[in-house]
């Protein structure tokens, strides 16, 4: 039977679906990349803001349609699913089943009686990577304890449930066998590992076992600023294979809205985090992201966040615009911003963040970074790449290099700077 995976939303989500992936490697089933060829679709849902539903539903209504044709058999899990799964059974009668997160432990069972065929392995004993074979996630913990007014997590994912050291590297250890190079360690909330299991932020005790496998880089995503303590920075520095690279979401630049939010620490405490971070690492890239429009802001507070994105100068910053979230905290709150608003403070947010990058980008010229090749495009004639700066989810910029040589996907080379392009970098072979 072939069958085909739509796996929506976060790389925490894509951790979920390649678990689920792994459960057809089996001869009944043969893998397909044309969904219109497929006899049965999966589709991992995320939920998490009004977009992501849209996608989700937009996604299923699509996908049902080929029942006209080929399709016999349509699944449907993940966040979506999780939220609304008495709604997703009125209506969507289309799809064969639905599965909440909190039955991913029976899905053999439940795939048994579908395909009347026998899964006889586990949900989350083996993993098969959904697209690069160089590059993959460790999902380290899920749930989240943090109850930030506005997100919808731990009313889908519940309190945050931390995976043992030894689980996770032996996860890790699978995934070094496969080939992988490049390891994200990701979680709604990386900095709080260990806490639910051992009574301690236990991640500078992880990544010290992680960095005696064998990876490229280990990179840490998903960094919450007022639990990255100085023993973590003081690990990450003696790790060799643990990079530089720190994704800090830290929402907005105000502690009048930060507190609306439900943000634990202020705007100072941030900073003091960013100078202790530069401290140890000088080369280090900080990442951030932001939200924009959230209820109460007004054009001071707005201000306020643009003039601390102006003094930290972020080496990358993504935002979105506030979603209200029913069953959040600040859906009720009153001074809700009008969409022309959020969307115009968006634009000028991003537009300053180009002109600092831009800047950082110009004072990259001429250095040279180990760089990981990603892919050609032979329309352009040139591969692109990502250095350490870089993480594989399309936010950061990327290194376009023309060369004359041939170049394997998933592998390193050292590539100077030759130039830039608004947030792209342009390169060459060192050797070159």
């Amino acid at each position: 039977m072939k069958i085909g995976f739509i796996s929506l939303g976060c790389a925490k989500n894509l951790v979920d679906s390649e678990h689920i992936i792994a459960l057809f490697d089996d001869p009944f089933f043969e893998y397909e990349y044309d969904l219109k060829e497929c006899e049965a679709i999966l589709i991992n849902t995320c939920g998490f803001i009004l977009s992501a539903k849209t996608e989700a539903i937009d996604t299923i209504l699509e996908i049902a349609e080929y029942k006209q044709d080929k399709l016999q058999k349509l699944i449907v899990t993940g966040c979506f699913v999780q939220r609304y799964f008495e709604d997703c059974l009125k209506e969507f009668p289309e799809v064969d089943l639905f599965v909440k997160i909190e039955d991913y432990p029976k899905l053999p069972e439940m795939l048994s009686k579908l395909f009347d065929h026998r899964f006889s392995t586990s949900y989350g004993k083996s993993r098969k990577l959904a697209n690069k074979d160089y590059m993959a996630y460790l999902k380290i913990s899920d749930g989240c304890d943090n109850r930030c007014s506005y997100c919808a997590i731990p009313l889908i994912r519940g309190n945050c449930h931390s995976y043992p050291i030894e689980e996770n590297v032996e996860q890790a250890k699978i995934l070094l066998g496969q080939g992988v190079k490049e390891l994200n360690v990701v979680a709604q909330d990386t900095t709080y590992y260990g806490h639910d299991l051992y009574g301690h932020f236990a991640l500078k005790e992880l990544i010290h076992e992680l960095d005696k496998l064998d990876f490229e880089w280990i990179r840490i995503m998903y960094m919450y600023p007022d639990e990255i303590e100085e023993e973590l920075l003081i690990e990450m520095s003696r790790c060799k294979r643990v990079i530089p690279y720190f994704d800090i979401p830290i929402q907005y630049g105000n502690d009048e809205i930060l507190k609306l939010m439900n943000r634990r620490g202020s705007v100072k405490l941030i900073r003091e985090k960013i100078e202790l971070i530069r401290h140890y690492f000088p080369e280090a890239i900080i990442r951030t992201t932001l939200i924009v429009g959230f209820p109460h802001e007004t054009e001071k507070t707005f201000n306020d966040t643009l003039e601390f994105v102006k003094e930290i100068e972020f080496d990358s910053l993504g935002a979105f615009t506030y979603s209200p979230e029913e069953d959040t905290k600040s859906f009720e709150m009153e001074d809700q911003i009008p969409e022309e608003v959020k969307n115009e403070r968006y634009e000028k947010l991003m537009s300053l963040q180009q002109q600092i990058v831009e800047k950082k980008n110009k004072e990259k010229v001429g250095k040279v970074y180990r760089t990981l090749i990603e892919r050609y495009e032979e329309l352009f004639d040139r591969y692109i790449g990502r250095s350490y700066m870089s993480a594989p989810d399309g936010i950061d910029g990327v290194i376009y290099i023309k060369t004359d040589k041939e170049l394997k996907i998933g592998d390193f080379y050292d590539i100077r700077i030759s130039g830039y392009k608004n947030y792209d970098l342009l390169g060459i072979i060192e050797e070159e």
